[in-house]
């Protein structure tokens, strides 16, 4: 604070100077009115003790600390010299009335609001003390006989309301300036803590970061960008950003028109010259300045190597771990048709076994046969299936002939009863036959789960951008820590089966490019719900 008003106290002694060389002492060197002054020598004198005063005031000022006083003195000077002055060159006629009106706002600009008044009241008094002074010719100033005690009256109150008003008015401009003075150092305060926060913010970040501008220029390279890259920020600067991300395509991202930007993700190798080649995932977004204009490009690059060589170790120890899953299965499907296959055989290869035993042997190794054959027809099935041929179809035309085959299948029991709710038609490209075997796996499956009885509905219906077939049972349900499993290769829960029927309907589902959304509870049946997407609509 002592600091600033210090300034004020030098910038005060500086305008003093200048004033009274360049107003009057050119007065006086162009002798204008000159010999009209009454006490023309003695003006003189007083210029030059104000010139010796401001000498003395420079020399004081490195010698007192008090500023405030001894600002609140120079001023208190400054109106007495004035005064002085005014007297000296005619009174109430004088030219120099008006210079009162400057230490006013000197004292509001210098000290504060307060003392612009206070210097406001001391100009009023001495002002109209001298001009009083004057008109009763206590004071040897001759004026003009015309005047009379009006004029007199009136260019005090002119002075005195002249004084306060420039008190109000240099005050409030004053106090406004010192507030906005203030908000700017705040500001640029907050500024350069908040350049320094995203600067250390930007160094810090383990990512790579860079910006650039319109022509793709590098302008901002952090440490974690020459960390992954090997390039420092001096060598990478005003290199363009394809020369350290050849694997952009295009070399840049274009601008968009119409003041709309957006991100663009690229993965990318880096420093395969130099046999080190890392791979780079890069987010590259256009930068824009505080109007919306386009000015460049900021980017935000890691290096996922690690976490790319971590990925395929998963997923080859997942494809493993699968493998013995499947082949674990496959072998526990086998064996137990295979043990009764061998039985059956052993039996009739000892010939022990009567005539109807024999028959009845040799029905059960037939029997075991078509189940292995039928394990590894839709293992086949599942495992290599055949290319899907599309054409357009009729959904619910192949509902109705699947439907057909659960009736026949069913037929034999009278507790379970088959419903059909369709809207349709609906047309869609798919391959007739895996469509059916879908519905009739799903069918099938639904009638297996309701050995008490119960009712299969099939619902049909289209939403905006896709079809959806319902098959609801009121059967046993799922279990929900079966839910996630009802569709892996050989799962089930069944005594008989082989736990591919809801596998292959699935592995059919996403070759048509849909999904499969299961819904149940135990005891509270389960609906399956096949969702197959529309071509022909718009997307």
């Amino acid at each position: 604070m002592n600091d600033i008003l210090l300034k004020k106290v030098k910038a005060l002694i500086s305008i003093r100077v200048v004033f009274i060389t360049l107003l009057l002492g050119s007065f006086f060197l162009l002798q204008v009115g000159y010999r009209s002054f009454p006490y023309p020598r003695a003006t003189s004198n007083l210029i030059v003790a104000l010139y010796f005063l401001t000498i003395i005031y420079a020399f004081l000022l490195d010698r007192i600390k008090a500023y405030f006083t001894f600002a609140y003195f120079q001023i208190f000077m400054d109106v007495a010299a004035i005064n002085v002055l005014i007297y000296l060159t005619g009174g109430i006629e004088s030219w120099f009335s008006f210079i009162m009106l400057l230490t006013v706002m000197s004292a509001n600009a210098v000290l504060n609001r307060k003392a612009g008044y206070v210097i406001a009241t001391f100009s009023s008094i001495l002002y109209g003390v001298m001009i009083d002074l004057q008109y009763y010719k206590l004071l040897p100033i001759k004026y003009d006989p015309a005047l009379n005690e009006k004029d007199f009256l009136y260019n005090i109150f002119v002075h005195i309301a002249a004084f306060y008003m420039m008190a109000f008015l240099s005050g409030y401009l004053s106090s406004r300036l010192e507030k906005t003075t203030r908000d700017l150092e705040q500001t640029d305060s907050d500024l350069k803590e908040l350049s320094l926060f995203n600067r250390e913010l930007i160094e810090n970040i383990p990512s790579g970061i860079f910006t650039t501008g319109i022509d793709g220029r590098i302008l901002i390279f952090n440490k974690a960008a020459e960390d992954i890259t090997g390039i420092t920020r001096e060598k990478a600067s005003n290199l363009k950003i394809t020369a350290i991300f050849p694997f952009i395509n295009p070399p840049i991202p274009p601008l968009p028109k119409g003041g709309e930007g957006g991100l663009e993700r690229i993965e990318g190798v880096i420093g395969q010259q130099t046999g080190d080649g890392r791979i780079i995932n890069l987010t590259i977004s256009p930068r824009v300045d505080v109007t919306g204009v386009k000015i460049g490009f900021i980017g935000i690059f890691q290096d996922i190597t690690r976490l790319k060589k971590m990925e395929m170790d998963i997923k080859h120890k997942e494809k493993w771990a699968a493998i013995g899953e499947l082949s674990a299965n496959i072998a526990h499907e086998i064996r137990n048709p295979l043990a009764s296959l061998k039985g059956a055989i052993e039996m009739l290869r000892e010939d022990r076994a009567a005539k109807e035993q024999k028959e009845r042997l040799t029905e059960i190794a037939l029997k075991e046969m078509d189940r292995l054959n039928g394990i590894i027809t839709d293992f086949l099935m599942y495992s290599t299936p055949r290319a899907a041929e599309f054409t357009a179809l009729d959904l619910n035309l192949v509902l109705d002939d699947t439907l057909e085959l659960l009736k026949n299948t069913a037929s034999a029991r009278k507790d379970i009863s088959i419903t059909k709710d369709f809207a349709g038609p609906l047309f869609v490209n798919a391959d007739r036959q895996k469509m059916q075997q879908v519905f009739l796996n799903l069918g099938m499956n639904a009638l297996e789960a309701m050995p008490d009885g119960g009712e299969l509905s099939v619902s049909t219906k289209r939403s905006s951008r896709s079809f959806e077939v319902v098959f609801k049972d009121t059967g046993i349900g799922i279990s929900q820590k079966n839910l996630e499993k009802i569709f892996y290769p050989f799962f089930t829960t069944k005594d008989e089966g082989t736990g591919l029927g809801l596998a292959i309907a699935y592995r059919i589902i996403e070759e048509h490019k849909g999904k499969i959304n299961v819904i149940s509870n135990l005891g509270e049946g389960a609906a399956f719900k096949v969702i197959i997407p529309d071509s022909s609509a718009s997307l």
